[in-house]
């Protein structure tokens, strides 16, 4: 039956003015019920833009064991060769996944706005291997438009061109050049068993010093230990702690919130941020709360642990990520099922074995 006769009946017109609402409602009832184009990525200017390697965003376990042991040429061919089959998803992809919830929001309430997270493929992956990359986000329904693919060269000189606000890689040779230029960074691991986290609300948890803060207060505990950290902060708990490499994430994350805000959805923000520090309270939270309020910033959940593992108390928030400084709790909260990123930033840091040697391949694709 052809559309043309389903609409007129025998011979009937309906193209008369008293018709004219059947034609419409007719017309309506054929429409898609879903839209055929994705939205339009904001402009990089106006986004908060999310950089993610390959290797966090998707599991690549497999593909990176080929490389080290046979070579680039053989770990092309494996690629091209299989192409059509996606990779499972990676540490990254739930906290992605959680971006695109809140951009869903985002639009409904400011369907103008370009003030979005933009997810950038940040990967030094041959082209080659750009289809399967491309075939993966397609086969997981991801709205990743932007693509850094540079052939065995390090990505991180396209960071500032993309406007970067925050760049997640499994290299922490990589993590540490992005910071050295300004980029907020951190090395994303991998837990056996990754916790299930909410769909509908983005949660990231912060470390306090030499995360959002700077490390000057943990050089006082590392020099001279915590009976003068104690004395310090309260000597200075009305001086500002400067800033860390994540403050500027916080302070993107906290825009947006205020966006839901203005339209009254303070208590259904689906975005929420922790505070999870060794700090204790009493002897020295009140510099930390007192730094983060003269910076305007919002956090939604303080916890003062004064030195208790942070594992248990993450696997109550359940966060999509987590930013510490400190590689002992990175691990206690990778053992509890939470995907934890390590800032390499502060004097906390020491140049480790495994450093030099992931420095010596930090050719291997990402």
């Amino acid at each position: 039956m052809s559309l043309n006769n389903s609409l007129t009946g025998s011979g009937q017109d309906l193209t008369g003015s008293g018709n004219r609402a059947q034609w419409e409602d007719a017309r309506t009832a054929l429409k898609p019920s879903t839209p055929t184009r994705k939205p339009k990525p904001p402009k990089p200017e106006n986004a908060i833009t999310i950089g993610v390697s390959a290797r966090v965003l998707f599991n690549m376990e497999k593909e990176q064991h080929i490389y080290e042991q046979q070579g680039m040429e053989e770990y092309i061919k494996y690629q091209v060769e299989h192409e059509t089959q996606p990779f499972s998803p990676g540490p990254a992809f739930s906290f992605v996944k959680a971006l695109e919830a809140v951009n869903t929001r985002l639009r409904e309430l400011y369907p103008e706005s370009e003030e979005l997270f933009d997810v950038v493929l940040m990967t030094n992956n041959h082209a080659y291997v750009g289809l399967r990359l491309i075939n993966t986000i397609n086969h997981h329904q991801l709205f990743i438009e932007r693509f850094c693919m540079t052939g065995g060269n390090s990505p991180i000189g396209y960071l500032k061109a993309y406007h970067t606000n925050l760049y997640l890689s499994a290299d922490p040779v990589k993590v540490r050049e992005a910071l050295e230029e300004g980029i907020a960074a951190a090395t994303m691991f991998t837990p056996e068993k990754m916790a299930e986290v909410s769909e509908t609300q983005l949660r990231v948890a912060f470390d306090g010093d030499a995360v959002l803060f700077s490390d000057e207060s943990e050089r006082i505990y590392k020099a001279h230990g915590l009976d003068k950290f104690f004395e310090h902060e309260k000597a200075h708990e009305n001086k500002l702690l400067d800033h860390g490499p994540l403050k500027g994430f916080l302070e993107a994350l906290g825009k947006l919130q205020k966006k839901f805000y203005g339209k009254g959805q303070r208590m259904d923000c689906p975005i929420r941020t922790y505070l999870v520090t060794a700090r204790s309270a009493a002897s020295s939270g009140t510099r930390a709360l007192k730094t983060l309020r003269s910076w305007g910033l919002e956090i939604d959940e303080a916890l003062f642990l004064a030195g208790a593992p942070k594992g248990p108390m993450l696997e109550k928030i359940r966060p999509h990520i987590f930013f510490d400084d400190q590689m002992f709790h990175v691990e206690g909260a990778a053992e509890m099922g939470t995907v934890a990123c390590h800032v390499p930033y502060g004097i906390g840091q020491r140049v480790t074995k495994r450093e030099i040697i992931d420095k010596e391949t930090s050719s291997a694709p990402k």
